[in-house]
């Protein structure tokens, strides 16, 4: 199998994993929590040692800098208009609004899922150990996120395998997103490509910042436990070793 695709398959695998968990039964919160302290841990590492540096060398000081702005300030003008889902949200609403807010975390995913996608494609350009790694990461991340789609749309309608796809089809603009970004680097010139790296350095700490480390570390059912601090180090770790091999 080409490279590229297997990619591609680990970068979906978070979403469909997740709605195939939410409606069959939800993890504990501290094994969620864990995962998403571990996936901070990989985007922040990927972050400052490979993208950031990457960017520079490709370009020049002053495109990765434009790159990390631009990334965070698209993923935080997304925020604002759409706000992303919290593992909180899995708490389900009593009532028939149960439905409408399942499908609206449904939707605020999947247009979340694009920039996502996107990093992932720009992995590639970088080298296919990030790619996946990054991927990887992502997909981790994912799994929380799908868990919170497919299960409060299960409560609402009773049915698993409805539940399961709709929920399943946040992935796809992972895919867009992904294949938008592998082909566009081929055009441009390499200070783009090299903003382009940045940026993606900089959805990724946007990401961890506003979206992981609070809530693996700062949530009331997590409270006095340290085990997430331990996996993000962990995930740091891993991307450490990985760039020795």
């Amino acid at each position: 199998m080409d490279t590229i695709y297997f990619i591609l398959i680990i970068s979906i695998l978070g979403p469909v994993i997740g709605s195939l968990i939410g409606v069959i039964k939800k993890p504990s919160y501290r094994f969620m929590y864990n995962l998403l302290g571990f996936a901070a841990g990989v985007m922040l590492a990927i972050s400052f040692l490979q993208l950031i540096p990457q960017g520079i060398e490709l370009s020049s000081l002053t495109y990765a800098i434009a790159g990390i702005i631009l990334g965070t300030a698209a993923m935080y003008a997304l925020d604002r208009l759409i706000p992303h889902i919290h593992p909180e949200l899995c708490k389900q609403e009593q009532g028939c609004k149960l439905k409408r807010t399942a499908l609206y975390l449904i939707i605020g995913i999947f247009l979340h899922n694009f920039p996502e996608g996107m990093a992932i494609g720009i992995g590639t350009v970088t080298g296919m150990k990030n790619a996946i790694v990054v991927a990887l990461a992502i997909a981790i991340h994912n799994i929380p996120e799908g868990i919170c789609t497919s299960a409060p749309y299960y409560y609402s309608n009773k049915k698993k395998l409805k539940s399961f796809l709709v929920s399943s089809l946040t992935a796809v603009p992972l895919i867009v997103g992904f294949f938008f970004a592998h082909f566009l680097y081929q055009h441009i010139s390499l200070n783009l490509v090299g903003m382009l790296i940045s940026a993606t350095a900089g959805i990724m700490i946007y990401i961890s910042a506003d979206e992981l480390i609070p809530c693996s570390c700062g949530n009331e059912k997590n409270n006095g436990s340290h085990s997430t601090i331990f996996s993000l180090i962990a995930g740091v770790l891993l991307v450490v070793m990985l760039g020795y091999l």
